[in-house]
């Protein structure tokens, strides 16, 4: 059985939701799953984590050992277990954490203003990797 993690994501942006769409693309391993903050899976996550409910301004990427990363590190872990070209992504770690996600909160604050509004709707195939 393959190690699967799950990335959580702001269900209600067309910001994220692109990069939802993009890393189902790019997931040769298969060993992604996605669930939108927003869902039963996710608001329990929150709570379980005892983070807001209703503030949806990062990603999560969690891990098969049940580790967390979020924001500038789950794009970091993302871009490694897509493999190829995008594994050079962990040269960003050289860069210092609060720096990195300095520029993440930039972008997250300003995705709605960056997203295009028209969302691909997954196929069939590929809702079955979304987890309410």
């Amino acid at each position: 059985m393959k190690e699967t993690y799950v990335l959580l994501y702001d269900g209600e942006c067309g910001f994220c939701n692109f990069w939802v769409n993009w890393v189902m693309q790019n997931d040769r391993k298969g060993i992604f799953n996605f669930a939108s903050l927003q869902g039963n899976f996710g608001q329990n996550f929150l709570t379980n984590k005892s983070l807001p409910l209703k503030r949806f301004n990062t990603l999560y990427l969690i891990r098969p050992d049940g580790t967390v990363d979020e924001k500038s590190d789950a794009v970091i872990k993302i871009c490694s277990l897509l493999g190829c070209w995008y594994k050079l992504g962990v040269v960003f770690k050289i860069v210092p954490k609060f720096l990195r996600d300095k520029i993440y909160d930039v972008v997250a604050k300003n995705r709605r203003k960056l997203a295009s509004g028209n969302c691909p709707l997954p196929t069939k195939e590929q809702r079955k990797k979304f987890i309410n």
